[in-house]
């Protein structure tokens, strides 16, 4: 018999990287071996030191039973001291930080302590999909504000109508920024929290998957090196240190917000494994493996930009994260470019910018139409590859 299905469920779309799997999985079937550049998931170990915290770890709590629904002191230390290091943020422990049990977990829950049906909420695209199906299932509406080349891939907050501004209750962004790359500057995140103060809205900030994985030696700025009020941030390990499987994070700033936060994840979650707190506590203390992706991307970076535009693909922009915002040749789309990429010959798999775009709600328009986005988490000697079969194409 045919069980019901909550609206929520039904009119959400498949998981876009969902879908990117199945594509890599239709390629072996015919034979081809993909070079995969789609799911952004590093493929490079755990940094073994951290892996040995988490062994250690498994025996200090042996007997430990049910985590702090928080965050044990020591995780939890450790990550005001990085945020301190990293940026000048002194945080109080006990009321402006949390532990979460991955972004993911913690950008789709965040909405359930601020919404009600009908509410209003302003959320980039392309975006991270937790921040649009986590305001869904609170059955609150979206107002969609496209991240559009000429506006250098930032939010337009000045352009967001006035009527739109007073019934928002959360603005979501997300710099350094996937998959467009972008960075935002001290300058632009004072005017949008000038802004979002005069209307009341707060700034969820999805800031802390990949604002260590930055070129060009200038290091991203953090949202709360302005200001905390009106402001929650969320960290995960899981590209910083390569541990995408450990689901482990924080989420800080204003005080009021982490305290409903809290309120949420004591009703939906019991904690992170204190295990796996252990790792993430030396994770957070070592800088150095870090500077090693960093030249780990680059190399990559710098192998595969050359070979795109060879091809005679546009130059993308871009001063951070390990994705490559690819823009398709004049007349041709997204879907298009990552189809031509996905011939057999070629055998490149890559997202297309509109699985994870939606259309501008004032213009229309989808900005991710005319793009793919390349994750340079593949090993070096598959981009070494993609390099030669990219040598087949020209546009």
């Amino acid at each position: 018999m045919p069980f019901p299905i909550s609206d929520p469920l039904k009119n959400t779309a498949p998981y876009a990287f969902a879908e990117v799997d199945k594509l890599v999985h239709a390629l072996r079937e015919q034979g081809v071996t993909p070079l995969d550049f789609g799911v952004g998931d590093p493929t490079e170990p755990t940094p073994e030191f951290i892996r040995k915290a988490l062994q250690k770890g498994a025996d200090i709590h042996a007997t430990s039973g049910y985590p702090s629904y928080i965050g044990q002191k020591s995780f939890l230390q450790s990550a005001c001291d990085y945020m301190q290091r990293r940026f000048g943020v002194d945080l109080d422990i006990t009321t402006e930080i949390t532990s979460n049990i991955g972004a993911k977990e913690a950008v789709f829950h965040f909405s359930l302590g601020h919404l009600n049906a009908g509410d209003l909420v302003i959320i980039p695209s392309p975006g991270y999909p937790p921040m649009r199906t986590g305001t869904r299932f609170c059955r609150a509406e979206i107002y969609s504000v496209g991240l559009f080349e000429e506006n250098d891939f930032l939010i337009d907050y000045e352009s967001i109508p006035k009527e739109i501004a007073e019934r928002a209750k959360i603005l979501w962004l997300n710099y350094p920024n996937s998959p467009t790359g972008k960075t935002a500057s001290v300058e632009w995140y004072t005017g949008l929290i000038e802004w979002a103060q005069k209307y009341n809205i707060i700034l969820a900030c999805d800031e802390g998957c990949y604002i260590d994985i930055y070129f060009h030696g200038e290091k991203p700025h953090s949202i709360l090196e302005i200001t905390k009020k009106g402001v929650i941030c969320f960290y995960s390990l899981s590209k910083r240190n390569n541990m995408t499987g450990y689901r482990i994070g924080f989420v800080c700033g204003d005080k009021e917000l982490i305290d409903t936060f809290k309120k949420v994840k004591t009703n939906i979650d019991s904690g992170t494994p204190n295990f796996v707190q252990e790792a993430g506590r030396v994770a957070l203390e070592n800088d150095e493996h870090t500077e090693y992706m960093r030249q780990q991307y680059q190399q990559k970076k710098d192998m595969l930009l050359p070979a795109l535009k060879k091809a005679g693909l546009p130059t993308p922009k871009g001063d951070a994260t390990f994705y490559i915002w690819q823009k398709a040749p004049e007349g041709m789309t997204g879907v298009e470019l990552a189809k031509k990429l996905l011939s057999p010959e070629i055998g490149i798999v890559t997202t297309p910018g509109a699985w994870i775009s939606e259309e501008d709600s004032r213009t229309g328009k989808n900005p991710g139409e005319h793009y793919v986005r390349f994750a340079l988490v593949a090993p070096l000697s598959d981009v070494e590859e993609a390099v030669k079969r990219l040598e087949k194409l020209q546009f």
